[in-house]
């Protein structure tokens, strides 16, 4: 379908900079940004991929991870092609690392008509990164919003203060995922951008400037993105700025793309940044992509009682009151509730793939 972008300027020196992530492409005419998906077309700046969804699948919130916003809600999860990262061992390769306009036209309306239809509560934009098509996003959201659903962006941070703005306009909640701590190397070598500093502007951005929800994830990769005093770094940074409520998940790394020679994550390795971040202060600290860890649970930092009980992406057991107080000690979570009732459903459902 294709939309003139809003996030672009024109320099002195004519060229088109597209705004809508840290790496500022600076565009001639017929040329497309590092996305491959933001291109020049008669002199402005074109999103491409807008109305186009490669994926869109029904999920548990959990999965993205997300577990102290609206616990157990069903989310319609969308994408299009397209990255502003380039990472080696991408999940979703498939999708975001296809360079290429593809999709299913559906507009703003059809997206939402779709997740009401299917009994969702919140749409999630998803599978690649979703300020490169931060647009569509956005139409998609505020129609959203009027239909009485939630918007969540799964996103690598790698912002500007144009994307912040506009996410400001209809996103309730960001799940950020550094990756192998945000370490220098580990991104340059493995993620193709300069270092992590972006994502850390970003994140004071949103956290200053917005009301959005944040919580942080790390994906943890051995022998090449596991180093502990990075990690420390990170969770430090995280208490400093975010404050000590902000949920921490480390992540279990496993072998995909173009990484297929790195082993697993080692549960210790998990453990032991699980543990630093606590060291720091953080509160609420989890391990994900294991399931049946204790460190899936969510517990009160007030009398030590399981908040939130969970194998993988389900709950077991919920012992929050109404006012997200812990049942026991009456202890005040910064836990966005209440339990959703769709946690009782099936929610793995394929619609476009």
């Amino acid at each position: 379908m294709g939309k003139e972008a809003d996030l672009y300027r024109v320099t002195q020196q004519g060229r088109i900079q597209c705004t809508a992530c840290a790496r500022y492409c600076q565009l001639s005419e017929g040329q497309i940004g590092f996305c491959g998906v933001r291109g020049v077309i008669n002199g402005k700046l074109w999103l491409l991929v807008y109305g186009k969804i490669i994926a869109g699948h029904i999920d548990p919130i959990e999965k993205k991870p997300v577990i102290h916003y609206r616990p157990g809600s069903k989310i319609f999860s969308i994408a299009t092609t397209g990255c502003s990262w380039r990472c080696l061992y991408c999940q979703n390769a498939d999708i975001s690392q296809r360079r290429k306009v593809e999709g299913v036209d559906v507009t703003p309306e059809q997206v939402v008509e779709m997740a009401k239809e299917r009994g969702c509560e919140g749409i999630a934009y998803t599978y690649n990164q979703p300020t490169i098509f931060i647009e569509y996003a956005r139409d998609v959201g505020k129609m959203a919003h009027k239909k009485g659903l939630f918007n969540i962006f799964v996103s690598n941070g790698y912002d500007t203060p144009d994307t912040v703005s506009t996410m400001s306009e209809f996103l309730d909640c960001v799940t950020v995922d550094f990756k192998g701590n945000g370490e220098k190397n580990f991104v340059r070598k493995y993620i193709s951008i300069p270092d992590a500093e972006p994502i850390f502007q970003s994140l004071l951005e949103i956290k200053s400037k917005t009301k959005i929800h944040i919580e942080i994830t790390d994906l943890v990769v051995p022998k090449v993105g596991d180093n502990i005093d990075a990690a420390r770094r990170l969770a430090r940074w995280v208490y400093d700025n975010l404050g000590p409520d902000t949920p921490m998940h480390f992540l279990k790394f496993h072998p995909d793309y173009k990484m297929m020679d790195i082993p697993s994550t080692p549960l210790e390795t998990l453990e032991k940044h699980y543990e630093i971040a606590r060291q720091e202060g953080l509160k609420y600290v989890y391990i994900g992509n294991v399931p049946g860890h204790p460190a899936e649970n969510t517990y009160c930092p007030g009398c030590s009682s399981i908040l939130i009980g969970r194998i993988g992406y389900y709950i077991l057991a919920y012992n929050l009151d109404d006012k997200n107080r812990c049942k026991f000690c009456g202890y005040q979570t910064p836990i966005i509730g209440p339990l959703s009732k769709s946690v009782f459903e099936d929610r793995f459902q394929p619609v476009i793939n």
